[in-house]
């Protein structure tokens, strides 16, 4: 009985390693690669909101820019949807 104990120990020891989270090269990770491009994307839309303002832009590339937050607004609120429809439903798990 020990023994059995003994080896699984060990066998958990040894698949261990390749269950750890590896960090990604450069030191960030895919979600906040992704959160810096999102807001890359939004300051880029209000830079081209304020050029369109002033008379700077043409107003073809400020319905472009918007067009394309509006997508990144969209896509960030259903990525936060599932994110919180998952956390409610590890908390809905019986134990």
């Amino acid at each position: 009985m020990d023994l059995r104990s003994s080896l699984a120990a060990q066998q958990y020891a040894a698949t261990r390693p390749a269950t750890a989270a590896k960090p990604a090269p450069g030191g960030q990770g895919d979600i906040s690669k992704a959160a810096g491009e999102f807001a890359e994307l939004l300051r880029a839309g209000e830079e081209t909101a304020k050029a369109t303002l002033t008379g700077g832009a043409d107003p073809h590339a400020l319905v472009q820019a918007l067009a394309q937050t509006e997508l990144a607004v969209e896509t960030a609120v259903t990525v936060r949807n599932k994110v919180v429809e998952a956390y409610q439903e590890i908390l809905r798990m019986p134990v």
